[in-house]
């Protein structure tokens, strides 16, 4: 799997996936703030897959 996710997508994901995970603990606390684990996991692996089904990258490193 080639990375296609750059550093600053990687930090707006996993703020994104904390606040969806914070959900399911505070405010409206619904299991759908289960979905940022899975949001978290792509940033960290560094490899979107929706990203390489529509030919897109933000990684500027791996595009070189």
């Amino acid at each position: 799997m080639e990375k296609n996710i750059g550093s600053l997508d990687k930090t707006v994901r996993i703020l994104v996936g904390l606040v969806l995970i914070a959900l399911v603990f505070v405010g409206p606390q619904t299991a759908w703030g289960w979905i940022g684990v899975p949001v978290i996991l792509i940033a960290l692996f560094g490899w979107c897959p929706l990203y390489k089904v529509l030919g897109v990258s933000t990684c500027k490193r791996c595009d070189s």
